[in-house]
């Protein structure tokens, strides 16, 4: 349910209307605007009569939700939110974030010298795996921890944020400490146990969208982390799988304008793994930036060849920053910077 004051409701007012829900068991979000106070309450609303509260003359309108998700309900936060990932802002009008690099970091080396290719085209986070979930047992998991101290140092060489993904609990001090953003992937979308955890977290959290997973689904799992009290939540479209077989998945860009309407969250989108072929990347780079994400995550390596995971999606540092020049004059038509 959410409820809007008239304005210019009185501070001691608005703590009344707060005491009051709250005295019947339910949470209340008090979200403050220029020229608006709106509660979201979350709970049994059910034994709640809208005729009782606007029979308090400071109340303006009472509306009742009928999507499961409430926090991350656009209707309860009217304004964008901005993460702020490690002095890099996402969201809103801000500039379109684009974090890149390797699927998987081989040795610190290699971290650099992607990072530095990376922030030469335009990049303003690296993102790289140190934990990587692998459909077969036999395939490279990662280097964990000598992965994520490897961009460690980049991140100390180049000021670039860094962005890696959790796949479990016992990892949470040690992303906590090193790393910028956590990313979960879209294996774990609806691992709870792992949300609930990473709610209690105090990083930015970059949010992938399942498989086969629905949007509302989708914003369920954010719910999940917001619900634990980590507002920070950024969706990444990362495609999902249909009957096509030419591409790794289908990139679903509709997805970009629904989250838009339907939540107050930023979201990025990952052309690399939508595709699965270098070739689609920068297409696609072009089509997210028009859509109207709020980021990229594109895959990077200067030897795709040879990379440990995933190379046939790769970009190569100089095809990532002749990308990059097409998506500015993109990001320019509709009224955006990268």
């Amino acid at each position: 349910m959410i409820i809007s004051t008239k304005k210019g409701t009185p501070k001691e007012e608005l703590e009344k209307i707060v005491d009051k829900f709250e005295k019947q068991g339910l949470d209340v979000t008090l979200i403050t605007g220029k020229d608006y106070n709106v509660f979201g309450l979350v709970g049994d609303t059910t034994k709640i009569d809208e005729r009782d509260v606007l029979a308090n003359p400071w109340i303006d309108n009472v509306t009742r939700v009928s999507a499961p998700y409430k926090r991350a309900n656009r209707l309860f936060h009217p304004a964008d939110s901005v993460i702020d990932c490690g002095g890099v802002k996402i969201g809103s009008k801000e500039k379109i974030a684009v974090m890149a690099g390797p699927c998987s970091i081989e040795n610190a080396e290699q971290a650099l010298r992607i990072a530095q290719g990376v922030k030469a085209g335009g990049a303003a986070l690296f993102r790289g795996g140190a934990y990587k979930p692998r459909t077969s047992p036999y395939a490279f998991q990662g280097l964990e921890t000598e992965g994520i101290l490897d961009m460690v140092k980049a991140r100390e060489a180049t000021g670039l944020p860094i962005v890696s993904e959790l796949m479990s609990e016992d990892r949470i001090p040690e992303f906590e400490e090193y790393v910028d953003v956590v990313q979960i992937g879209a294996r774990n979308m609806q691992n709870f146990q792992l949300l609930k955890a990473v709610g209690k977290m105090h990083k930015p959290v970059l949010l992938k969208r399942g498989l086969c997973n629905t949007i509302e689904e989708w914003i369920m799992s954010a719910e999940y982390i917001m619900a634990g009290g980590n507002e920070q939540v950024i969706f990444c479209e990362r495609g999902i799988r249909t009957f096509e077989k030419y591409t790794r998945n289908t990139l679903d860009l509709s997805a970009v304008p629904i989250i838009h309407e339907k939540t107050h969250l930023p979201i990025v989108v990952d052309p690399s793994h939508a595709t699965g072929k270098a070739n689609l990347v920068e297409p696609m780079m072009i089509a997210a930036v028009a859509a109207g994400a709020d980021g990229l995550e594109v895959e990077v390596h200067y030897d795709p060849q040879h990379a440990w995971s995933d190379g046939a999606q790769c970009l190569t540092p100089d095809a990532f920053a002749q990308a990059m020049a097409k998506c500015r004059q993109v990001a320019w038509a509709i009224g955006r910077e990268m």
